[in-house]
């Protein structure tokens, strides 16, 4: 418990710190990371992000600056799917029963957002929608034809979860395709030995799909001064993840894949195709304060004199920090993160 306060405390002091530094702005959009809706909230992530952000916020509030928070359930992607499998019953039913429970559990800690909404809202199925459909026709995409598993008794191309089979490492069974629980090494899929789809027991065969990528790449020019020369005060662990996947070379990310829980793929050939959830869920904040402010919702993520703060979990720094905002330059019209405690 001492660790976890000294971190919150951390977090405020270097926010707090850079806030006094920085150029005055005329209001501030706060957000925080958006659980997933897979399980309840824990201490450690109220701990890690939620308390911090709320006690900033509170001291904007004393402060009389006009300050919005915003938060969210994640609700889309792949473990949610595999929940309801397990259950029997539909991805809708496992996500309303987690936001209802996490949401109440915000409430009664105190965590005063403005807004709790969630990524199933027609509000923001509309606003991704809308975004990936921008990018789109400015042709700020790339489309990518790859072989990947594919269920022919399902019939449908498989998730990395939905592959499981023995482990080259340890060589235990029931690795999944994109991790071994037992050793802790990262895979793909094609690691495996004899693969079988979770969803049948069939052995998979590879088939051909398309898919639309982000092109990172083509954003690591500008991600760098922005990061590694005019952000050098966001925290230590931060700042370093951000230059080690800057050094390392930023690659093209998918932006969409194969499953029918999700938001549809917005554009003509992308049937059964959803947006990735990692694509979705951040833009979950804009269609938040959409939701709460229909008519003014973008002088908060627009306009050059407000400041936009994430606090997220250390878990989620490079879609905070490099993802999200290429996502924002691309569209052009969005502010980029001023910090990321």
């Amino acid at each position: 418990m001492a660790k976890l306060k000294a971190t919150k405390f951390a977090k405020l002091k270097i926010i707090k710190s850079h806030y006094t530094m920085e150029k005055k702005f005329k209001r501030t959009t706060v957000t925080s990371a958006l659980p997933y809706a897979n399980g309840p909230v824990h201490i450690g992530h109220l701990a890690g992000v939620y308390v911090p952000a709320d006690i900033y916020v509170r001291y904007l509030r004393l402060k009389k600056e006009d300050v919005l928070f915003i938060g969210g359930s994640d609700e889309h992607g792949v473990p949610i799917t595999i929940r309801a499998k397990k259950e029997g019953i539909t991805p809708q039913d496992v996500v309303d029963r987690y936001h209802s429970l996490i949401k109440k559990s915000f409430e009664e800690f105190g965590i005063s957002f403005d807004v709790y909404s969630r990524t199933t809202s027609p509000t923001h199925h509309q606003l991704a929608s809308d975004f990936f459909k921008t990018l789109y026709d400015k042709g700020e995409f790339i489309e990518k034809t790859s072989e990947q598993y594919y269920d022919e008794e399902a019939k449908t191309f498989l998730a990395d979860r939905y592959i499981t089979g023995e482990c080259p490492h340890c060589h235990s069974e029931g690795a999944y395709g994109d991790q071994c629980e037992k050793c802790g090494t990262s895979l793909s899929p094609t690691d495996l030995i004899n693969p079988k789809s979770a969803i049948s027991g069939s052995k998979p065969v590879m088939k051909e799909t398309k898919h639309w990528y982000l092109p990172l790449d083509k954003h690591e020019g500008w991600l760098r001064k922005w990061i590694l020369e005019d952000h050098k005060e966001w925290r230590p662990n931060v700042y370093g993840q951000c230059k080690s996947w800057l050094d390392m070379g930023l690659q093209p990310r998918a932006v969409s894949r194969d499953l029918d829980w999700g938001i549809p793929v917005p554009v003509e050939g992308a049937e059964g195709k959803v947006l990735y959830v990692w694509f979705d869920a951040p833009i979950g904040y804009i269609s938040n304060t959409k939701e709460l402010l229909p008519d003014s919702w973008e002088t908060w993520w627009k306009d050059p004199e407000t400041r936009l703060i994430h606090f997220i979990g250390k878990d989620n720094i490079v879609f905070h920090c490099i993802v999200f905002p290429a996502m924002l330059k691309a569209e052009g019209s969005y502010i980029l993160p001023e910090n990321v405690p």
